[in-house]
């Protein structure tokens, strides 16, 4: 396969090969972190479960990327990034290790909420670090490949994280502070795989001059709203349009991920051990839905394009979600799970390529980092939502009902603004 060729002449060049470990490292333990966090919130035999407590984890995970997402790189052409890798993934490991302790002192959520806000809030700056840090140690000719597959093996280390910790959880010890000090370990083990590097390898140039850093930080808010303005133009307005789509869609997956976790926790299981299975096996599914929309879209998007191909996505799981979704049982919820997957990706990957079609180069960089805030903040939103209209069991019509019409509102948009 060409993937597999693409990586093993990656592989061959040292610089990458480390960077990548730090990566996978890195983003293995962010899989192990969050899993570990979502089952002490959720799946504690000792604690009532809410869906007012399922969003506040979601928010603690997602909403750092929001705020400090699009000003990290103003910091990260500062600093040097080996030395953010080093002790960003050190202050991870202290803090989850923190986190553990607290775990164990069963201490209010809100305490145990501000430490897990310091570790993922550092998340930010060394993902943006491992992107900007990439054309230091791969040439222009495989830039493209290495952004291709780099992403995309973080992402499957964060999956893999995520089933340690599912691993760890059920079979070796039924201890949420342990899986979050496994995800300690991970955290150390990358600031060390970092040391492996030498300091100047990564950037930025010394040489080069910055404004003040008060002075970036301003620009940096000029330059996004730049951004929006530069979207809102009518050459420009089928870009907007896909990413208002992607962004209710977004919204529909948040909400019906809300209402599976409580529905593993209460509903369709008897003890909190299956109800962490169930959860894992829908998570898996899910994923699966996402492999395979990464199959399709290129097929599908080339055939129909990708506006129509978006008002695909969102007219099926109009129609699915809700005939999957209440009956309220596991064989329907796992098959929505993927459908859900795949239709969500889908989306979201003929979205990508809208806006790198319609927006100016100039301008596709503060695009895509609106692009960002938008899909965590609809993600954090779907869940506070989810926790006004979820009863303690999780089973709510009401919710699959709307998330059905939202969908639906999706493919009508979609489909106009095509007609235009």
């Amino acid at each position: 396969m060409a993937v597999v060729r693409d990586l093993r002449v990656l592989l061959r060049l040292q610089g990458f090969r480390r960077l990548l470990t730090v990566r996978l490292l890195s983003q293995g333990a962010d899989g192990v972190f969050q899993v570990a966090l979502a089952a002490y919130v959720v799946f504690s035999p000792e604690k009532q479960t809410s869906a007012t407590a399922i969003a506040s984890a979601m928010a603690v995970l997602l909403l750092p990327y929001s705020v400090v997402g699009p000003f990290a790189g103003v910091l990260l052409d500062r600093w040097s990034r080996r030395q953010v890798f080093l002790y960003g993934n050190l202050l991870r490991a202290l803090m989850a290790s923190v986190t553990a302790l607290l775990i164990l002192g069963q201490v209010p959520d809100r305490l145990l909420f501000v430490a897990a806000l310091c570790v993922t809030g550092v998340n930010r700056f060394v993902l943006a670090g491992l992107s900007a840090a990439l054309p230091r140690v791969v040439d222009s000719e495989r830039l493209v490949v290495a952004n291709s597959l780099s992403p995309t093996a973080g992402t499957l280390a964060a999956t893999a994280g995520g089933g340690l910790a599912f691993l760890v959880r059920l079979v070796i010890a039924d201890s949420d502070a342990a899986v979050v000090l496994v995800s300690a370990a991970l955290y150390l083990c990358a600031a060390m795989a970092s040391l492996r590097m030498a300091r100047e390898l990564l950037g930025p140039e010394r040489a080069l001059a910055h404004p003040r850093l008060a002075t970036a930080l301003t620009g940096t808010a000029r330059d996004l709203l730049a951004g929006v303005r530069h979207l809102a133009a009518p050459r420009r307005r089928k870009a907007a349009w896909a990413l208002t789509a992607m962004s209710l869609m977004r919204f529909c997956y948040g909400a019906m991920l809300v209402m599976l976790l409580m529905l593993c926790r209460y509903a369709l299981t008897s003890t909190t051990d299956e109800g962490l299975a169930l959860l894992g096996l829908a998570l898996g599914v899910s994923g699966a839905g996402f492999f395979a929309a990464a199959l399709l879209t290129p097929w599908a998007a080339g055939r129909l394009g990708p506006g129509p191909w978006i008002t695909v996505c969102a007219a099926a799981a109009a129609v699915l979600e809700p005939l999957l979704g209440l009956p309220f049982a596991s064989g329907p919820l796992l098959a929505g799970a993927f459908v859900l997957g795949l239709t969500t990706q889908g989306a979201k990957i003929a979205t990508d390529t809208l806006v790198q079609a319609c927006v100016d180069d100039d301008f596709r960089g503060r695009i895509f980092s609106v692009y960002d805030v938008l899909f965590n903040v609809a993600f954090v939103g779907a869940a506070g939502v989810a926790a006004l209209m979820l009863p303690p069991d999780g089973r709510s019509a009401p919710l699959v009902v709307a998330i059905a019409v939202v969908y639906g509102a999706v493919a009508v948009s979609m489909a106009r603004c095509e007609r235009r």
